[in-house]
């Protein structure tokens, strides 16, 4: 099935709340334009996000960390499509250090899941 991903340093614009903590509302756009490419790759058309049917936030998220954002189509109906999202940290900031210096982790952190619905409504399906 098709996939997709988007990389984007968090910056001091998306945190929402005190210590640079970004809104988790901030991953559920990213998943959103996820989504939309997943559609342009398979329909031609962005589609629309239906609704998501789970979300789990599991780690928080910073300003200056870099989320790496997944989708993938798993379920492809008539003008459904069924899709899973991951979001991933996997630079993060080390101001104890100095205030430019950052790491690479080994192992990424999973922030956030999600699985949702989307609809490419027939009439705009120009792919297949």
């Amino acid at each position: 099935m098709e996939k997709a991903l988007i990389r984007i340093r968090m910056s001091s614009h998306d945190a929402h709340y005190g210590g640079n903590l970004v809104d988790g509302a901030k991953m559920l756009q990213l998943f959103g334009d996820v989504a939309t490419e997943l559609l342009i790759r398979l329909d031609g058309d962005e589609g629309l996000f239906k609704a998501y049917d789970n979300v789990e936030f599991m780690a928080p998220v910073y300003a200056g960390d870099y989320i790496e954002a997944t989708g993938e189509i798993v379920n492809i109906g008539n003008t459904s499509r069924k899709m899973i999202f991951e979001a991933r940290k996997v630079i993060i900031p080390r101001q104890d250090i100095s205030d430019s210096a950052a790491d690479i982790l080994d192992e990424p952190i999973v922030v956030c899941r999600a699985s949702g619905t989307c609809v490419t409504p027939k009439n705009c399906q120009r792919k297949k």
